[in-house]
């Protein structure tokens, strides 16, 4: 898979998210994709300090790219 192709299936994996985090004041943006394994996203409005958004982080977001692009290892988040 492309570095093109990667991004693109990492961006419609945050889409099918952005809707959730979004009816809790929030949002998600896709930073970079590191060696074709890390994605960075960073974390907005609410959900920049919200307790829970770890476990989002790795429940939702994590496992939702990981169905899209199976070769991803794992998902962090950056700060703005």
């Amino acid at each position: 898979m492309t570095t093109q192709e990667l991004t693109t299936k990492v961006e419609e994996a945050l889409d099918e998210i952005r809707p959730f985090l979004q009816n809790d004041g929030g949002d998600i943006s896709l930073v970079s994709i590191e060696e074709g394994k890390v994605v960075n996203v960073q974390l907005q409005g609410a959900c920049v300090g919200c307790s829970v958004n770890q476990m989002t982080l790795k429940s939702g977001v994590e496992m939702t790219i990981k169905k899209y692009a199976p070769q991803i290892e794992k998902v962090v988040s950056v700060s703005q």
